[in-house]
């Protein structure tokens, strides 16, 4: 499948789709055509049909992983191949809308004070005080980092969707950074793979960081590093800051898409006075 599966890169670094987009939809089709044992253009729609059935029913995976199978499949036969939609339909799935299992500040506080190795340390208190993705905080260079007093902030350059934008950066987690890279003098990359020492940290690297520190605090509530990020959306919306405002730090397109938050806010929730409410970190409780 080796002109089919440049044919799709192709496609889709057209589109400007992110590497890892190329990445999980060559990974998909390839997955499809191992099932199949032959070319992925020789197959019809109700071939296609069936292996994401069988994704759903035999491997027993989410519906989230055979939407990502439908999306890459719709790329190939529709703007690869150039089949039409309407002869060539692949379907796909509502998803349920689950609600995240939000950490309570105590917990974050704990998840902090037990991951051991302070680089990862920093960077899951730079995920919840940014609001930034996994992907995100790992593509961070030291030069994104702007502490001019009349900017503080700092650059998202390729966000989900290739999008660019800028977020916050508190006086907390400055006073963190300078003593984190005075220690470690990172060159290039805020976050640099240990081994390499001129790539930056891996994805799978600041997740297995999150989940063992997880599992060191002794919390059981679900979910991997993406959970702060929904907390510094929920206690940015506690402390009082507007949506539109939580909608442009997050990078979100649509409103609609931070207005979820609203029903995960704790009406028992009184923001401490004397803490800004834009500094997530200085409102943890000590430990």
């Amino acid at each position: 499948m080796r002109p089919l599966r440049q044919s799709m890169i192709d496609a889709m670094v057209v589109r400007g789709f992110s590497p890892s987009t190329q990445d999980c939809y060559v990974k998909a089709i390839y997955a499809m055509a191992k099932h199949y044992r032959r070319d992925p253009a020789e197959y019809t729609a109700q071939e296609v049909d069936a292996y994401l059935l069988h994704m759903v029913q035999e491997r027993h995976l989410s519906y989230s992983s055979m939407n990502q199978a439908a999306s890459a499949a719709r790329l190939l036969y529709e703007k690869v191949l150039g089949h039409e939609r309407t002869q060539f339909h692949i379907p796909m799935a509502k998803t349920p809308d689950k609600q995240p299992e939000l950490l309570a500040r105590e917990e974050i506080a704990r998840l902090f004070a037990t991951c051991w190795h302070p680089m990862h340390r920093m960077l899951l208190q730079t995920m919840y005080a940014t609001g930034l993705r996994v992907s995100e905080v790992c593509a961070l260079r030291v030069g994104d980092i702007d502490s001019h007093s009349d900017r503080m902030c700092i650059r998202v350059v390729c966000g989900k969707g290739g999008k660019g934008r800028y977020t916050l950066l508190s006086p907390t987690l400055l006073g963190l950074l300078r003593t984190y890279m005075r220690t470690f003098r990172p060159k290039l990359w805020l976050f640099c793979n240990a081994t390499t020492g001129t790539q930056p940290i891996s994805i799978d690297m600041a997740q297995r960081a999150y989940m063992g520190a997880r599992q060191h605090a002794g919390i059981t509530k679900s979910g991997g590093p993406h959970t702060l990020r929904h907390g510094f959306a929920t206690h940015l919306l506690e402390g009082g800051v507007d949506l539109f405002t939580i909608q442009k730090l997050l990078g979100h397109g649509h409103i609609s898409t931070t207005a979820r938050y609203l029903h995960l806010i704790s009406p028992q929730f009184r923001p401490p006075k004397d803490v800004d409410p834009l500094d997530l970190l200085a409102g943890l409780p000590k430990l």
